[in-house]
């Protein structure tokens, strides 16, 4: 036995762990069906979105597409009154993470399918807001808000952190390719360009503000991160890298510090730390 054995062992439990806290305790079984079931796909193995979204990154990526979407009333209105993100945060991780593993890697049956089940839970999904607007999951400029949040947080988040940062061209190619699970969802006016994305992005400002359903969420992800002592460095060091990534007035808006640059340098050099540790560990798990 020389010290790579134990080294490797560790790294493979490691890697499982994480692996299973992501993708939850039916992760297994769903990898095998995304990646193991014959028929064609949405997008081709080399497309742009495969690239983003098989990549580290996007835990930077997801973290920040949270807090910036929590700034749009309606829409945090309804994770705060609908869904369970307090009460069980990993099972809807694990439900996040497979429904954009099975739209961008499964066959096209499966990826209707899951689109299909989540339209059926927005339909369920209405309220009214504290300040008394009314809102509905199946929106489609609601479904806008949360795809463009959603799909500019993984194209920055890589730019910084893939290990393969995309060329301008292949960036619209993603932002493209995204836009066909943002309307098979619901949306409408969904962007096909980064400038596209960005505009989008920029015309929701004069509604954005921080709800106190908002700021607390933001409390919660980053000063009560529901991961274990072991896990806390490496969470902080995401959650630092996602707030560092988030637009001046996102951050201002959100009552969040503004980094000065130090640590801007401190919080990109832990994004970074971090990221590489997370690919470093999955390298050793089956593709998925």
């Amino acid at each position: 036995m020389t010290l790579v054995d134990p080294v490797r062992r560790w790294r493979a439990r490691s890697g499982e762990a994480l692996f299973l806290r992501v993708a939850g305790p039916h992760g297994h079984r769903s990898r095998t069906r995304i990646h193991g079931r014959p028929g064609p796909r949405w997008f081709p193995p080399d497309a742009a979105v495969r690239v983003v979204h098989g990549d580290a990154s996007m835990f930077v990526g997801g973290l920040r597409s949270l807090l910036l979407q929590s700034l749009h009333p309606a829409a945090m209105a309804g994770v705060a009154s609908h869904s369970d993100f307090r009460d069980d945060p990993w099972g809807r991780l694990a439900g996040t993470s497979t429904f954009l593993a099975t739209t961008v890697f499964g066959t096209a049956d499966d990826a209707q399918a899951a689109v299909d089940a989540v339209r059926t839970i927005h339909a369920r999904v209405r309220g009214v807001t504290p300040d008394g607007i009314a809102y509905a999951a199946d929106d489609p400029d609601l479904l806008r808000w949360v795809h463009v949040a959603e799909i500019e947080s993984f194209l920055v988040a890589h730019d910084r952190y893939g290990s393969h940062p995309l060329s301008p061209a292949r960036a619209d190619e993603y932002v493209a390719q995204t836009a066909r699970v943002g309307r098979a969802l619901g949306a409408v006016d969904v962007p096909e360009t980064v400038a596209g994305l960005r505009a989008a992005i920029d015309g929701y400002r004069p509604v954005l503000r921080a709800t106190p359903a908002a700021v607390d969420a933001a409390q919660f992800l980053l000063r009560e991160p529901p991961v274990p002592w072991t896990l806390r460095p490496g969470y902080t060091a995401l959650a630092a890298a996602a707030v560092e990534s988030l637009p001046t007035w996102a951050t201002d808006t959100l009552g969040l510090p503004r980094p000065g640059r130090v640590r801007v340098a401190a919080a990109r050099a832990a994004g970074h730390g971090a990221t590489r540790a997370i690919r470093w560990l999955l390298a050793g798990q089956p593709e998925g």
